[in-house]
Order: structure tokens, then C-alpha cells, then sequence
């Protein structure tokens, strides 16, 4: 139930996140016991680069706190979105931070918001959506493979989120979100291998008041289908974006002076040279980085209009 609230220790059962470095962070379950192959319990040891942590040893610790491993120590962190996308079990290949933010900046999710994604993947959008939408709001989330619907329902239960969030399998695009769902939905979020298909149920499943649709496209020929296909079904608004994260590099330079009342002159040939003295100030510039991060996909994001205006 770490999820769902904050909370000050950690339970049993406890989805918790081990930081060791900014590179070295885990998430493990807060359970003294575990199988192994020949079906016995035994301790639960966590192996690390900085030696084991036996876990029933974090039951009852406070969040936050130092904890000792065999051959070092690490911090025990209550799991956020953004620490589970950098720990999830990949199930597929996953959306990060730096799209997260500008998906639910452009679909102008709030609490109450209700919400249909489609693929659910790995559900590392899914825990962005579900915090954003809470105490409220709620997230219908699609895939069409049948094994990643039963993880990701149960991750969602284990963390306490269970009541906001339900995990459907259906293909989508050959049968729509179901007209239980019909006039239902604020926002649409679709990455899928053929979006512009899903698009007309998309249509069908949000308010008549209107609403927001993205989708995620990895390429710009499937981000120009997506485009054709919202023009065609009456979105407005339409909207293209590649979200590429820029760090800049700042540092302190010397940079050298010239103090022109001492500049070198000559009057003849037999005159010795007055030297320019050698004076440098600090300053704090700022550049762009040698390399610029890779691209990862397309966001193609809509608005459709409310229904008197369609």
C-alpha cells in the first residue's frame, strides 16, 4: 500500500525503494520470507554492489532512513512515480520523465479527471495518471496482451491503487473501449503500433463537453497518419512535439582582461615594450552540452471540440 498515501514506516508487504547511488536504486518488497526453487521458505536476502540486506530487517524502519548492508549502506525511500519508472519490471519499453510531464501538461489531467490509456505496457504512465487523478478520478487502461494486463493489475493492487485504475484486455483498435465507456472519458492517451484506427472509438468514448487526446509515436510517418486521422474525425488544434532534454553545462572561467591604459607601445625601435599586465576575472558561463540526448518519440496532441461545435 506504499503508494497510496504517505506514510512513516514501512510495512509488511511494502513495495520499498533501496537508493543506493543516482545509478544503483531498486524496488523490493518488504517481505521477510520467500520461496525457493524447491518450493521452502527462506530468508529474503537482497544482493547489491554494496553487499546483502536481509529484508526483514526494513520492517518497521521509518522511510527515509539509513539502513546497513554487509559492505556499505543505502537510504529506504517511499516509491513514487518517478522512482518506479526508474525501477519497474520491464514488461515492454517504457515512456520516461521528461515525455510524462508534457503528456499531462497537453491532456490537462487533474484530480477527477477520467482517464483511458491504451497500451498499459509496463504502467509506468499509468502510475503518473493515477496519482494526478486522485482522490477522484479514474483510469481505464488497454492492452492487448493478456499476461500484461494480470501483472499490471495486480502491481496497481499491491500498491494500494486498486480503486482508481481498471486493467481491460481488448484490442482497441478492431474493438473500441467498449460502450460502457461511451461519452465517459476527459482524456485519451493511445501508444499503439496503429493509433489512427483507435481514433474514431476515441471520439465515441469522450464527453460531449469535449476533451484532450495524445498519442505517442516513435516515428513522424506514423505521427502523420495520426494527424490525418484526428483531422478527419473533427479534432482542432492539432499539435506536434518532440520533448528532448537539454542539460546545460555551467562553470567558472578566467577570462583575461585588457586594461587598455597599459597597452603595448613603440615609439622607436631602441624603446622597450610596456607590457599589458596579466589580469583575469572570474566568470560563471553557461553552454550547451557536447552531445544532445537521442530522440524517442513523437507526441501528437489534439483537442476535440464540444459536441455542438463538431
Amino acid at each position: 500500500m506504499s503508494f497510496s498515501q504517505p506514510k512513516t514506516t514501512i510495512d509488511e508487504g511494502d513495495t520499498v525503494i533501496l537508493y543506493l547511488t543516482v545509478t544503483n536504486v531498486y524496488a523490493i518488497e518488504a517481505v521477510p520470507q520467500i520461496k525457493n526453487k524447491k518450493g521452502e521458505l527462506i530468508d529474503n536476502v537482497f544482493q547489491t554492489n554494496f553487499g546483502a540486506l536481509k529484508v526483514k530487517d526494513i520492517i518497521g524502519v521509518q522511510y527515509g532512513s539509513k539502513v546497513d548492508l554487509t559492505k556499505g549502506w543505502a537510504y529506504v525511500l517511499q516509491p513514487n512515480p518517478e522512482l518506479w519508472t526508474q525501477t519497474l519490471p520491464h514488461r515492454t519499453q517504457i515512456l520516461y520523465t521528461p515525455d510524462i510531464s508534457m503528456i499531462l501538461y497537453q491532456l490537462e489531467i487533474r484530480p477527477g479527471s477520467i482517464v483511458i490509456e491504451s497500451g498499459t505496457g509496463s504502467g509506468s504512465l499509468s502510475h503518473y495518471f493515477l496519482r494526478a487523478i486522485r482522490p477522484h478520478g479514474f483510469l481505464h487502461t488497454f492492452d492487448f496482451h493478456e499476461e500484461r494486463v494480470q501483472k499490471a493489475q495486480e502491481e496497481f493492487e499491491s500498491h494500494g491503487l486498486g480503486e482508481f485504475v481498471k486493467v481491460t484486455h481488448r484490442d482497441v483498435c478492431e474493438n473500441g473501449f467498449g460502450a460502457d465507456l461511451d461519452g465517459k472519458a476527459d482524456a485519451v492517451f493511445l501508444d499503439l503500433p496503429v493509433p489512427q484506427l483507435a481514433i474514431p472509438h476515441a471520439v465515441k468514448a469522450m464527453k460531449e463537453q469535449g476533451g484532450r487526446l495524445c498519442s505517442f509515436s516513435p516515428c513522424i510517418e506514423q505521427s502523420g497518419r495520426v494527424c490525418e486521422a484526428l483531422e478527419q474525425q473533427g479534432f482542432v488544434d492539432i499539435v506536434n512535439l518532440e520533448v528532448l532534454q537539454l542539460e546545460e553545462v555551467v562553470r567558472v572561467k578566467n577570462v583575461p582582461v585588457m586594461n587598455l591604459e597599459f597597452v603595448k607601445h613603440k615609439k622607436t625601435e631602441s624603446d622597450k615594450e610596456t607590457k599589458t599586465p596579466k589580469e583575469t576575472k572570474k566568470y560563471v558561463t553557461s553552454s550547451a552540452p557536447s552531445s544532445v540526448a537521442g530522440h524517442t518519440g513523437f507526441l501528437t496532441v489534439a483537442e476535440l471540440p464540444p459536441l455542438f461545435a463538431r
